[in-house]
């Protein structure tokens, strides 16, 4: 390990959940006596590294080194493995076990981790160490847990030069000067991390590949790459890679990348046998492809699904699969154009295509149908696709809400988001049951969330961003879990089981995002940030652009008609009651009036405000929230570690000042357009 990752690791931030405190519970004896001897059954180094997990939280948790046996001797043990052991299961316990799933169970002869697989056990294992580390007695372990979908991934937009897009926590944690980084302690460490929220797959280049990452698919870096899946294989994670689709071109001397061409069919089955001889077990390709002047199928005459197909022939003798992007839509815009609607795109390009694609094909949607906005209804390719396999797309960075220096918990908006109801069964036909493969038949279905770390010593920038990437992996693995019970289990687990820390951290996360919401941009209107890099206020800073992200606000009102009555029809892509509800003003959601209506300033809302008036209120009430959370923070000093508080503290400060920026800027903007004075008259510029 070089000396800069060591010095990293003496940071208490380093560990971020996995830290595992003393236990200080009265059943802490009881722990002790039976997890004194480990009794491992089966070996493999899947089952290595949940060994390994399991010493080092025993250690952290309880104070004891303990010893590993092979096979069962003696009374009171811990049982590890796909095998029972000592403790007699049922057999339709058993059968009920997916290959990731697990059963924790005490009895009179000890405590068993089961799972069908390796894995299974790996995932007990850490799940034991959190219920131990957040105090629950030896008695109640009666547990059996499947992962709710099949795939849990992570997307990193790293790039070689040791850039990430949309990275506010520093570097690549695998590249640098367009290579690879060769200490792979850190990857190793940032594995532990994601498998122990249930995450499986991680691809590990931008989907927006460049020259140098188009290679990564060639014989220069496939030994990298299959170091790399050496270290994520024994967690348990496949690894996938982001590809060029125009590579037989710039790397095969071909002067066509079309589909339907024989000679680009025959390049790509030969370069997937070339990339599955390095790395066997490979998840597959993450395809971004015509979107954001990409290259892909659309240049040769052909659809997303003939694009899609060809390379999925390649990969399926592999068993691996091809991820397309949704992300899709046209970015060279005339702003003067009022019917052309960026939120109609992904669905005017994939729904003529359902049931067009082959079953190892997965098409990702990103949760809303923009990009990421703090607010933004959910994508209506949730519920109107039913014969194609999906994953929904969340961005755990925070490009949109704050990038990392802003206190911003998502898992409150993610759960709005898989709560959702589609109707597109009639009830419960909710976006979870969907992703999850409850209402349709899907081969390959789950989540994919873009990474928010970095090679910064707390890996995620603002300490309190941890809570975002542990919040994505345990909704991914149970997306019934509250926004209340992971905030807790976070706090516990990496801060303390004091009931003040536990109290302030879990009401400032639970209250971020409507936080940033009051202090951005109101009622789902969207952008209003600095072009390019996204941050700050700036309410007309995409508004004259060709990206089709417009909010028209005039001396009169503000907002998108897109009802099928008068505007872009968006709101009748939706199912009923859904599209009848978007379409009527007087029924729309309030959070959403201004993405689905042209609202005029004076029209009162349902708490009797004018619009123009909440605007002012909100941004106002925004800062103020801030300015509390900063107060409720001092109040853990001496409660939380000089370094870690120091940090959160320093990220309030800057939170403080943003949102006052952007409450005045705002606040001014619409003041300037409306001419119409605060009520309360306060400070407008």
């Amino acid at each position: 390990m070089n000396k800069a990752l060591e010095t990293q690791k003496q940071d208490k931030a380093y560990d971020c959940w996995l830290a595992y405190r003393p236990l200080a519970e009265p059943d802490i004896g009881q722990y002790r006596s039976v997890c004194a001897r480990v009794v491992v059954m089966g070996q493999s180094p899947v089952m290595d590294a949940a060994v390994d997990e399991l010493k080092r939280g025993l250690k952290g948790i309880l104070g004891i080194e303990p010893q590993i046996f092979p096979s069962a001797s003696g009374a009171w043990a811990l049982f590890m493995g796909p095998e029972q052991g000592h403790i007699t299961l049922p057999e339709e316990d058993l059968e009920a076990l997916t290959d990731d799933g697990f059963i924790i169970r005490s009895g009179q002869d000890g405590i068993l981790i089961a799972g069908r697989k390796d894995r299974g056990v790996l995932y007990g294992a850490f799940a034991f160490l959190r219920l131990m580390q957040t105090g629950m007695s030896i008695d109640s372990l009666d547990r059996t847990e499947n992962p709710a979908a099949g795939i849990r991934m992570v997307n990193h937009w790293d790039n070689m030069d040791g850039s990430i897009e949309r990275g506010y926590a520093g570097r690549s944690i695998f590249f640098r000067d367009n290579g690879f980084i060769p200490d792979k302690g850190r990857v190793k460490d940032y594995a532990r991390l994601l498998a122990s929220v249930g995450i499986n797959g991680v691809s590990i280049n931008n989907v927006n590949v460049h020259k140098h990452e188009t290679r990564l698919i060639t014989k220069e870096f496939l030994p990298e790459v299959a170091a790399l899946a050496d270290i994520f294989r024994s967690y348990g994670i496949r690894l996938y890679l982001s590809i060029n689709y125009s590579s037989p071109i710039e790397l095969g001397g071909l002067d066509t990348a079309d589909p339907l061409d024989e000679a680009v069919q025959d390049w790509w089955r030969q370069k997937a046998a070339e990339i599955y001889s390095y790395v066997p077990d490979l998840g597959g390709f993450l395809v971004k492809a015509d979107s954001e002047f990409r290259p892909g199928p659309f240049t040769y005459g052909r659809n997303h699904a003939e694009g899609a197909n060809m390379l999925a022939k390649a990969l399926e003798p592999f068993g691996g699969i091809v991820i397309w992007r949704c992300f899709v839509y046209n970015c060279q815009q005339d702003w003067r154009d009022r019917q052309t609607d960026r939120a109609n795109a992904a669905y005017d390009n994939f729904i003529p295509l359902d049931g067009k694609f082959m079953d190892n094909v997965v098409l990702q949607i990103k949760n809303g149908p923009m990009d990421f906005q703090v607010r933004e209804p959910v994508s209506p390719l949730f519920g109107g696709l039913k014969r194609t396999n999906q994953v929904l797309e969340f961005q755990i960075t925070q490009e949109y809400t704050g990038q990392q220096k802003h206190v911003c918990f998502l898992v409150p908006q993610w759960k709005e988001v898989l709560d959702f109801e589609t109707w597109c069964e009639g009830p419960e036909s909710t976006v979870k049951s969907l992703v999850c493969g409850r209402l349709y038949p899907q081969k390959h279905c789950g989540f994919a969330g873009v990474s928010n770390i970095g090679d910064n010593t707390n890996w995620t920038g603002h300490i309190l961003a941890q809570a975002n990437l542990y919040g994505y992996g345990r909704l991914t693995w149970n997306p019934d879990l509250s926004s209340e019970e992971i905030a807790d289990e976070w706090v516990r687990l990496t801060f303390s089981d004091d009931p003040d820390v536990i109290e302030t951290i879990g009401e400032i996360l639970l209250k971020s995002w409507e936080t940033y919401e009051l202090y951005t941009s109101p009622l789902g209107i969207g952008w209003m940030v600095n072009p390019n890099h996204h941050y700050g206020p700036s309410v007309d800073g995409y508004e004259y652009s060709p990206w089709g992200t417009y909010h028209r606000a005039d001396w009169l009102g503000i907002g998108v008609d897109r009802t099928v009555a008068g505007g872009t029809g968006f709101a009748g892509r939706y199912h009923k009651p859904n599209a009848e509800m978007y379409e009527d003003m007087d029924k729309c959601p309030e959070e959403l009036l201004l993405f689905f209506h042209r609202v005029e300033y004076r029209h009162r809302l349902k708490s009797g405000k004018t619009l123009i008036q909440h605007i002012y209120d909100t941004h106002f009430e925004g800062v103020e929230r801030v300015e509390e959370f900063r107060r409720k923070w001092l109040s853990l000093e001496g409660k939380i570690d000089r370094e870690r508080f120091d940090a959160v503290l320093e990220r309030l400060d800057i939170q403080v000042k943003d949102a006052r920026e952007w409450r005045d800027v705002v606040n001014s903007y619409f003041y300037r357009k409306s001419g119409i004075p605060d009520e309360k008259g306060r400070k407008i510029y």
